[in-house]
């Protein structure tokens, strides 16, 4: 225990010599320290460690912060005290670990650094400590001095003074190295209740002690003085030099620092309130005051620290100028709004809500005048001596200024919010901070959103009862762009979502769009005025009026009705014109008829007449000759009947062709479609019409090569006359080659008519009669564009022409090209057949037959076997027959194998039921011809 006593003294002594010489060292010209300075360091060292005393201030580190900013502020450094308070707010926010946990002892610490520092520079030569007056009233320890010889107690200060004379600086407190009792003296010190009871133990060598409660209760009175060096100079007067000893939390030190407290209240408080009041309803106006003013650096209001004033009354005063604040906000915002204006698009939504706020600045105004007469009247009262101050305090404007706060701060939130919006979107954002419980809050945001709304009411109404779109600045939700008569209903007019305010829903927003919609399209495209009549019904059943102003914020009912009951009987009239006047379900039907294939006689006749011509080139093909083959179709099948404008509007259109191609690849049919029926059978509708008219002409094409096939291939083609002067031979071989051949034609033909009757009556059908269902259904015009479009793409879609079917559509139309490739094959067989039969009959029977030979095929070209012997001949038709009948089997293998691989991907395409389910005639009918083709 000694030991570590010791060890605890020589850490001190080595501390305050490195303290003392390093000091030395950085301040040059200062003195070297003495020994005496040496000994007195030590002294007052181990004094401060071995105490117990506590201030008596209570921890606060906020308090503790205030005092030093104010104590800066007052010593006329403004700058410093603000960089001291940032500095504290970003140091109380430091928390977790490697924080200082007692931040209040640092505070402390830095404070009583600096009133040393002060008091220094003001020292005085006496033997009081410098920093005794403020440890004093902090309710630290009081600094230590020599005595002289003079003794506190036998045990106690006897000791320590005695151990204290030392010969040299170097071994000063040589002393302390052997005793541990010196040790346990020094921290005896600390116990101050011992020496509060035992004066009668102090020693005849301390005579000012036995007057320690006088001079204790002079020092209460010091209060008045104990500012500067006052206090210093009473305390010299009063002790002469002596020690005093502080108990623990004195009650003198707190007198006097309440004292002091007063006094500095009193010399800080310099502006009086009705100055202050005076500032406040300045600020309140966006004007700066004598003492209050406008701080661009902070965007604050701000009364200067010079300026003394008690603490509450700065922060009302601060708390008041919010106001001023806000309303400068508000009164900018309006400001640089009406000045942009013309040369920016301000708009009338913005324009109204500048207009609404300008309103409530003039209430506030008038609330402002009426504080500004009350400000100068003293408070009213019953005696006439009795005097009083002015009627309107602070207290009492916070009081009068509660609401129009609340009313100023709701308007700087919608100023930020609306800076960048304008029109529907402005309105919308405004809408969101109404819904509030607060009933002020409620009542001033709807008398606000009554004024801002209302432009944009007017719009809705024009637009929905009239189809005009007033909207110069772009305000609105409903967003036009110029395009032509054909666009207009799918790209004339769309929402415009950013513009669109909360307060009407996005189904109301789309019943909105379609009524003035179809405004225009009766207007522009139908050229019929009979939608105003349904417009006035529409108001009058509503229950509002066709005039302006009829409509504002809060009848969110009242316009959805009127939209309803507009929208019900403007598209209602619609229709009527579409389907009466326009004969939309006439012209849908002649698209089916004709683009479709529907009209059988029409389309035999005409593939008859224009046969002949497709199978040349495509390039050396008349487009007008083909138009007049179509104009004798027409004239020869019951097409004649139609309506001639029907009729005059089916052309003929031939495709862009490469080389190579014949007619057949490039013929087509198209439909002009006028306004307004361009609306519905646009450009893109039309490209798929004649995608399905490509792959259904390919089918009829098909199908009628087969039957060109079948009318060749008829048992009365040969004769049994010719057939019994065959070889053997050749007639075994032309029985097999023909056999083959029938066989292939059946598949091929049995594939072909089922696969038509899929298409024209499972597909096209079946497509047609859904559509008219929904025509009859259809409400407007989008409901009818709709159906319109879902009868489209199940044609599409069933035919196998969309983009799920590429693979299956490539397919099928290589089992057209080998169809087509037998027709050939078949006509090079029974051409070689008629050329044999004309050889081997006699030379009448062989100029007859030829004859009528050359007349059917429409060629003078005589055959390869003319002029040859009779052996010759049988060879030649050997080898003719067995070299078709091997090109036979390979276009059979090869047809089957594209077959096979055909029925192999029809499971995959699910979203063709039609073609996929199981009550398919032609899934049925294909599974037929995979059975017999197992068989063969």
């Amino acid at each position: 225990m000694e030991d570590d006593d010791q060890r605890v003294v020589d850490l001190v002594k080595e501390l305050v010599q490195r303290l003392l010489y390093t000091s030395n060292t950085q301040n040059p010209s200062a003195s070297a320290p003495t020994e005496q300075d040496y000994n007195q360091a030590v002294k007052y060292s181990l004094r401060i460690l071995s105490s117990r005393m506590t201030p008596s201030i209570a921890v606060d580190d906020a308090a503790m912060a205030e005092s030093i900013k104010r104590r800066l502020a007052t010593a006329g450094k403004s700058s410093e005290a603000l960089t001291f308070a940032d500095l504290y707010s970003k140091f109380s926010l430091k928390n977790g670990q490697g924080s200082v946990k007692n931040k209040w002892s640092v505070l402390y610490l830095l404070k009583t650094i600096s009133e040393d520092r002060k008091i220094r520079k003001n020292q005085f030569p006496n033997m009081i400590s410098n920093g005794f007056l403020d440890s004093a009233l902090a309710g630290g320890l009081p600094a230590l001095h020599e005595s002289d010889g003079r003794s506190i107690s036998s045990g106690g200060y006897a000791n320590l003074n005695k151990n204290s004379k030392v010969g040299g600086f170097g071994n000063g407190f040589d002393c302390f190295k052997g005793s541990s009792d010196s040790v346990r003296n020094l921290r005896g010190l600390s116990n101050l209740e011992k020496l509060e009871s035992g004066e009668k133990n102090l020693g005849a060598n301390f005579d000012n002690f036995s007057s320690l409660t006088e001079n204790m209760q002079k020092l209460k009175g010091l209060g008045d003085k104990s500012r500067g060096f006052n206090t210093r100079e009473n305390l010299e007067k009063h002790f002469g030099g002596g020690m005093l000893l502080v108990s623990k939390d004195p009650e003198n030190i707190r007198d006097m620092a309440y004292r002091e407290f007063v006094d500095l209240i009193k010399e800080e408080n310099e502006v009086s309130e009705v100055v202050l009041v005076r500032d406040v309803l300045y600020v309140c106006q966006g004007i700066d005051g004598k003492y209050v003013k406008f701080d661009e650096k902070v965007d604050a209001y701000v009364l200067p620290e010079l300026v003394k004033v008690p603490r509450a009354t700065r922060i009302m005063a601060q708390k008041l100028c919010e106001l001023g604040w806000l309303f400068r906000k508000v009164k900018g915002y309006i400001t640089d709004s009406m000045d942009r204006y013309p040369a920016e698009d301000v708009g009338t939504v913005g324009q109204a809500f500048c207009a609404a706020l300008q309103d409530e600045l003039s209430d506030y105004y008038k609330l402002l005048a009426v504080l500004e007469a009350q400000a100068m009247n003293p408070i009213p009262l019953v005696s006439e001596n009795a005097s009083s101050g002015n009627y309107l305090s602070l207290r009492r404007l916070s009081v009068w200024f509660t609401e129009p706060m609340v009313k100023m701060k709701l308007m700087a939130v919608l100023v930020d919010s609306c800076k960048v919006l304008k029109g529907g979107g402005m309105a919308g954002a405004i809408h969101m901070h109404a819904q509030h419980g607060d009933p002020l809050v409620h009542d001033f945001m709807n008398r606000l959103l009554r004024r801002v709304c209302s432009p944009l009411f007017e719009m809705v109404r024009s637009w929905v009862l009239e189809g005009e779109l007033e909207d110069i600045f772009a305000e609105f939700f409903v967003l036009g762009q110029p395009v032509k008569a054909e666009s207009l209903w799918r790209e004339g007019y769309q929402l415009h979502a950013s513009m669109l305010p909360t307060f009407i829903s996005q189904s109301l927003a789309q019943r909105i769009l379609r009524t003035g919609k179809s405004i225009n399209f009766l207007r522009v495209c139908c050229d019929d005025q009979g939608w105003a009549d349904s417009a006035i019904e529409a108001a009058a059943a509503a229950g509002t009026s066709t005039r302006r102003g009829g409509l504002g914020y809060g009848e969110t009912d009242a316009l959805e009705s009127l939209v309803t009951e507009a929208a019900k009987r403007i598209d209602r009239h619609l229709l009527d014109v579409m389907f009466k006047q326009y004969k939309f379900k006439e012209h849908c039907l002649a698209i089916k008829r004709y683009l479709l294939l529907g009209q059988g006689d029409f389309v035999q006749y005409l593939m008859d007449i224009v046969g002949p011509d497709l199978s040349e080139a495509a390039n050396t093909i008349s487009a007008f000759k083909l138009a007049g083959l179509l104009e004798s179709a027409i004239r020869s099948s019951n097409a004649q009947y139609d309506d001639p404008d029907i009729l005059d509007r089916l052309r003929v259109k031939m495709m862009p062709h490469n080389t190579g191609d014949k007619g057949w690849d490039v013929f087509s049919l198209e439909y002009d479609a006028r306004v307004p029926l361009n609306t519905v059978f646009t450009e893109s509708v039309m490209s798929r019409y004649l995608r399905i008219f490509n792959f259904l002409w390919k089918l009829r094409r098909v199908e009628h090569a087969l039957i060109g096939v079948w009318k060749m291939m008829k048992p009365n083609c040969v004769t049994s006359r010719f057939f019994s002067k065959l070889p053997q031979a050749v007639k075994l071989q032309l029985i097999l080659t023909s056999r083959k051949c029938q066989v292939l034609w059946d598949e091929m033909n049995h594939f072909v008519s089922n696969l038509q009757y899929y298409i024209m009556f499972e597909v096209l059908e079946e497509s047609w009669s859904d559509f008219s269902k929904e025509l009859e259904a259809a409400k407007d015009l989008d409901d009818l564009l709709g159906a319109h479009e879902k009868y489209l793409y199940s044609i599409v879609e069933k035919s196998l022409l969309g983009e799920r079917s590429q693979n299956l559509s490539k397919t099928l139309f290589v089992l057209f090209d080998l169809i087509l490739r037998f027709r050939s094959h078949a006509d090079r067989l029974y051409e070689g057949i008629y050329e044999l039969q004309s050889r081997t009959m006699d030379s009448t029977s062989r100029a007859k037959v030829g004859e009528k030979k050359v007349s059917s095929n429409k060629t003078s070209d005589q055959g390869p076997w003319l002029g040859e012997g009779r052996k010759d001949i049988t060879r030649r038709a050997g080898e003719f027959l067995q070299n078709m009948a091997q090109d036979l089997d390979a276009l059979a293998k090869e047809y089957s194998t594209v077959f096979e691989g055909f029925i192999s991907q029809l499971p995959i395409q699910q979203h063709c039921v039609a073609f996929t389910g199981k009550d398919s005639s032609l899934r049925k009918t294909l599974s037929l011809v995979e059975k017999r083709e197992l068989k063969v």
